[in-house]
């Protein structure tokens, strides 16, 4: 069974897509105006770097990973910063999105 291509949708560009009314967000459902496509939606965060300097003990920068995956996994997000036991990154907060017919 192939895997949908999914995107990384950052929180900040998805506010200024809705701002210009490029986009419209309602229950989960993402829809580009222009092109017609649409998304639905998980919250996620995309793993910038590692900043603690004791290496990606977890292997994940660089990924794009489901918010409630990261936080089964004991991690703990606030705002750009996510700590997984004794490791801590940068992250970018946003969505991911699996793209649905038109």
């Amino acid at each position: 069974m192939a895997m949908e291509n999914r995107l990384f949708f950052p929180q900040t560009a998805l506010d200024q897509w809705i701002l210009d009314g490029t986009a419209d967000l309602s229950d989960g459902e993402l829809r580009m105006s222009g092109e017609g496509r649409r998304y639905r939606l998980a919250d996620a965060v995309r793993v910038l770097r590692e900043v603690t300097e004791t290496g990606d003990a977890h292997g994940l920068v660089g990924r794009v990973k489901p918010r409630a995956s990261l936080e089964e996994q004991g991690a703990e997000i606030v705002e750009t910063s996510m700590l997984i036991r004794d490791t801590a990154y940068d992250v970018e907060p946003g969505w991911v999105g699996l793209p649905l017919g038109k």
